[in-house]
């Protein structure tokens, strides 16, 4: 059930609200939906975490007599990305930096939205910073250990240091699914190393869900062979 929070005068502070970020956020807290878990954008807001954004029906329906050209998204599988990329970015990001951001790439930019008001970062698009988004997938990833391994290179594994990685654990059929659900231009796989690539389609053909174990694996013993 919603939590019960009070209506009463909104109609009459109607005209305060205007069109800007900071008019429709202030509007959305004031009905009871944490910010901190949408992604707002001028057109959509995309709800990120259902129950911890508390962005019922019912305050949908109150938010959309006010801002009706607001497109609300509850996407699950949003959702799942978003739950996915916060394992990462909980322990990556520092509360109040300035992170620097890809340019063009949509997905990301929801997914990073939010940790303005969860942590109160800034991102930033030139100068200086204090992390930088590494826009790398869970598929890249998986590939570049087994290039490494097949090459004799070794692992081929490492996070730096002042990098953030929001789609390190999403697949890009995942990624892809998205965007095309959202109408947004698809991203292209990268030309990978050809033996790296069939033995990842092998993989998945005989364990789906291999590609998260394999980075977990290549985790563990890049973070033994550091201590060691």
């Amino acid at each position: 059930m919603d939590l019960i929070f009070d209506i009463s005068g909104l109609k009459s502070q109607d005209d305060e609200f205007g069109s800007s970020k900071k008019d429709v956020l202030k509007y959305l807290k004031i009905i009871g939906v944490d910010t901190r878990f949408i992604s707002y954008t001028p057109d959509k807001i995309y709800i990120n975490n259902l129950r911890f954004s508390k962005f019922s029906r019912t305050r949908e329906a109150t938010f959309k007599k006010q801002y009706p050209e607001i497109e609300v998204v509850r996407s699950k599988l949003f959702q799942k990305i978003c739950s996915k990329s916060s394992k990462h970015l909980a322990l990556e990001i520092e509360p109040n930096s300035k992170i620097l951001m890809p340019k063009d790439n949509y997905l990301v930019e929801l997914l990073m939205e939010p940790y303005t008001r969860k942590y109160g970062v800034e991102l930033v698009y030139e100068g200086d910073y204090d992390l930088k988004v590494n826009p790398i997938i869970l598929d890249d990833q998986v590939n570049n250990i087994f290039e490494g391994i097949f090459s004799g290179e070794g692992l081929n594994y490492s996070n730096e240091e002042n990098e953030i990685y929001p789609l390190a654990n999403v697949s890009f059929d995942w990624i892809n699914s998205f965007l095309e659900m959202d109408g947004q231009e698809l991203i292209e796989k990268e030309n990978k190393d050809e033996l790296a690539n069939s033995f990842s389609k092998f993989l998945e053909d005989v364990a789906p869900q291999y590609k998260d174990n394999v980075v977990s694996a290549a985790e563990f013993i890049n973070n033994k062979l550091e201590t060691e």
